[in-house]
């Protein structure tokens, strides 16, 4: 059995759909995966009943159903404290079944996706290997509890982070262009910790400059490296809205890029731009000012925030990087697709190189590459890794 068959066959299945029809075709498709556990219901009441004696960590739900529909389902399911996920399959207009998606998220429930009918194995198996990626991201990771600050503190000055790096892939010839690099803490007590448990901490309690100073220059080494080893790669690192109130922040950039053999030409700076205009004078001043010392900035998550088009007028931003949430699956999601169309062709009427995130799938490549996206990051091409495991990957890479 692969190791897809058997992530799938561990988890338990809730059907709710009131046709016959739909179980024994749900069925057949979820036991073409593996699965083994599958049990289903006829409305969202009689779903709701099954969960108080029954645990299931998927539940794949119809929205338009007599008695309770799908939409109150999800409502009554988030009272409940479900903590699996849930994967809508609907023959309901896709703007509506994206609606529905919307509001299951708001509703804090774990959303695989949301399928049309019919449904295939093809389909469904992308969305169970995301599920099964992030279980096995949680058991490498341990607990992600958010951590104390003094021992966020004492983590950054005993020298505990390491920075992992993703590679970025020209679309047109394959070459590695470049990387993001994404801090991990190798905690002494708790093994490796993601980010998602100390950058809100670190954010919080005044911590996030010396954090991002400690990541920069770590990744900085690194990338003069690989420039005086004759590889062309842009390190590109992440810097919170916190810290472009430094007023020292572009000199210590370049100085410290310097100091490693890394050019102004090579470091990209990712800013996340939905928090961008909490204040805008202090970011405006420090990015213009490293814009022109030849620091390129990208704008992150693109797509995600309430003043997207406000921000590529005001902000010298070289790159648009695009949130996988309009990129992964794109060519079966109608939406999604438009947005990402339409964020390409914007990008390229403003003269900016194009990232797409969340490239997961040969069907992701081929449409990014089809819009003519420059640039493609995602688990397709590789996993965050460290420097050691990124050089052997490197040399393996067919265009490295």
């Amino acid at each position: 059995m692969t190791d897809t068959a058997n992530s799938v066959a561990m988890h338990s299945y809730l059907i709710v759909d009131d046709e016959p029809f739909m179980h024994k075709m749900i069925t057949r498709v979820l036991s073409t995966l593996g699965a083994e556990k599958i049990a289903s219901c006829e409305d969202g009441q009689s779903a709701l009943d099954h969960l108080k004696g029954s645990d299931v960590d998927v539940i794949l739900c119809d929205l338009n159903m007599p008695g309770m529909d799908g939409i109150e389902f999800l409502r009554h399911l988030t009272q409940t404290g479900y903590k699996g996920a849930v994967m809508l399959v609907s023959g309901e207009d896709p703007r509506v079944l994206d609606t529905a998606r919307n509001l299951a998220e708001a509703h804090d429930l774990k959303v695989l996706g949301a399928l049309s009918k019919p449904i295939t194995p093809d389909k469904v198996k992308p969305l169970l290997d995301i599920l099964a990626e992030e279980r096995a991201g949680k058991r490498a990771y341990g607990p992600v509890d958010a951590l104390d600050v003094e021992e966020l503190r004492a983590g950054i000055d005993g020298d505990e982070l390491e920075v992992f790096y993703q590679p970025k892939v020209a679309v047109t010839d394959k070459r590695v262009v470049g990387v993001e690099s994404l801090v991990r803490w190798r905690h002494k007590e708790r093994g490796l910790v993601p980010p998602v448990a100390f950058i809100p901490v670190a954010e919080e309690h005044g911590l996030i400059d010396a954090l991002t100073d400690a990541v920069y220059a770590k990744a900085a080494a690194q990338g003069g490296k690989w420039l005086a080893q004759g590889r062309e790669i842009k390190v590109a690192v992440n810097i919170s809205v916190d810290s472009l109130t430094r007023l020292d922040l572009p000199e210590f950039i370049v100085a410290t890029g310097r100091e490693n053999g890394l050019d102004p030409a090579h470091i990209v700076l990712e800013i996340t731009e939905s928090r961008l205009m909490e204040d805008i004078k202090s970011p405006l001043e420090i990015l213009t000012r490293l814009r022109l010392k030849g620091v390129s900035l990208s704008i992150d998550d693109f797509g995600t925030g309430h003043s997207s088009m406000e921000q590529l007028k005001r902000i010298p931003f070289t790159e648009l990087k695009i949130d996988r949430a309009f990129v992964y699956g794109a060519c079966r999601d109608t939406s999604a697709r438009a947005i990402l169309t339409s964020s390409v062709t914007l990008a390229k009427a403003l003269g900016m190189t194009t990232v797409a995130e969340g490239v997961e799938d040969q069907d992701d490549w081929d449409l990014v590459a089809e819009l003519g996206v420059d640039v493609v990051q995602g688990y397709f091409i590789a996993k965050p890794m460290p420097a050691d495991e990124f050089d052997a990957w490197l040399a393996a890479w067919p265009a490295g």
